[in-house]
């Protein structure tokens, strides 16, 4: 094994350990939000208007990224960018009123985006240099670290530990963590002729077609994260209990095959396996539709976890193959899959308003088809074993 192989592969599980932390975060502010709205005394409406400031944090500072990474090299941007992420999640709990709380989530949201973009481009560059897919796994961390940060801060609601003291306690072992994993990072610099990216800067064209695919998957996601358990309680007439296991089946179904779906991606290319996971997506979505009972929905939820599951992470490895710079690309798709994370849950809310919540799950089913249909802008970027670039 050559010194290059052994650091590809250590770095393969720093930047895994990053995955795991980032999600952390996440799973330590979801749970305390009660706590945090309490405290900051503001309405289930302000609240609803102030938890929009993330989205809008990070599609402002995302393109900052590239230039930060370009500046410093990727191991320095990705700590700095990761120890804001990470002592960003203070803010939010210390917050007294609602201008305060939308600032603090402007913040957080920023420094999420910035380090989502940092970490995906070099989860691009590892899986590159390996030869095989590894993002898919990377966003399964993701997801295991949402979750460990969820049960901690579930544990620190119940013993009715402030979120200011939960935070702060995470924020730090979290920081620390993170820049322990960093070290052993890839430390990529640019050539000294070569010209740092713009500040802001329009994705490629293929990025924006990624980004569409990536649009379909994430608005699937958040609307069966948000309205599944909704749908079986108002739709089937479902218990509370059975209609969270709703909920909760879906996120499991989607973790595991994040976890599991890179040697699918290695067996299969990146656009057959978009193409089918957008056929079981679509038949989840039927299932929900067509369901007459509790069991047949929580299948099709399941079934839809299981199909987009994949299709974000092979979005980010698409655009990080495409255009001149990586990060920039990266920073594009983010961009429009988190503006479908943060419109879907009110865009199925006001069909459900205007007609049925049914019909809203038609439409989601429809937007899953379109990843059948439009799996093959993901070729752009399908690597052969020797680098070339070749449609599968």
């Amino acid at each position: 094994m050559t010194d290059d192989t052994t650091l590809v592969r250590r770095s393969r599980y720093a930047v895994a350990a990053v995955f795991c932390v980032h999600g952390a975060v996440t799973g330590s502010f979801a749970t305390r939000v009660p706590w945090i709205q309490e405290h900051a005394g503001v309405s289930a409406g302000q609240l609803g208007l102030a938890l929009a400031f993330p989205a809008l944090g990070a599609a402002l500072m995302m393109p900052l990224a590239a230039r930060v990474s370009h500046r410093f090299g990727t191991r320095t941007a990705l700590r700095g960018l990761l120890a804001l992420w990470t002592l960003s999640l203070i803010l939010p709990s210390f917050a007294p009123g609602l201008l305060t709380l939308c600032a603090a989530l402007l913040i957080y949201g920023g420094t999420a985006g910035m380090a989502d973009v940092a970490m995906n481009a070099l989860g691009v560059e590892v899986e590159h240099r390996l030869k095989k897919s590894i993002m898919s796994g990377l966003h399964g961390l993701w997801s295991a670290g949402a979750l460990l940060g969820s049960a901690v801060g579930t544990i620190a609601a119940h013993k009715n530990l402030s979120a200011q003291v939960h935070h702060v306690v995470a924020a730090v072992v979290l920081t620390l963590v993170g820049g322990v994993v960093c070290q052993f990072v890839l430390n990529i610099h640019p050539e000294d002729d070569e010209e740092p990216p713009a500040r802001f800067a329009l994705p490629p064209k293929s990025a924006l077609l990624i980004g569409a695919v990536g649009f379909c998957a994430v608005f699937a996601e958040g609307a069966s994260l948000d309205w599944s358990a909704v749908y079986l309680r108002d739709i089937l007439d479902s218990s509370a209990g059975v209609a969270a296991g709703a909920t909760t089946g879906f996120a499991l179904t989607m973790a595991i095959a994040r976890l599991t779906g890179d040697a699918v991606v290695d067996r299969f290319g990146a656009v057959r396996t978009v193409r089918w996971s957008g056929v079981v997506a679509t038949l989840g979505g039927l299932l929900v539709v067509v369901a007459p009972n509790a069991v047949v929905a929580m299948a099709g939820f399941g079934l839809i976890g299981v199909g987009i599951a994949v299709v974000v992470p092979l979005a980010f490895a698409a655009a990080g193959r495409t255009g001149d710079n990586a990060s920039q690309a990266i920073a594009g798709v983010a961009t429009i899959t988190y503006a479908s994370g943060l419109v879907a849950p009110s865009i199925i809310g006001g069909i459900a308003q205007a007609s049925s919540l049914t019909v809203s799950f038609v439409v989601v089913t429809a937007l899953a088809a379109c990843l059948a249909v439009f799996a093959r802008v993901l070729s752009t970027s399908t690597r052969t074993a020797h680098g070339d670039i070749l449609p599968r």
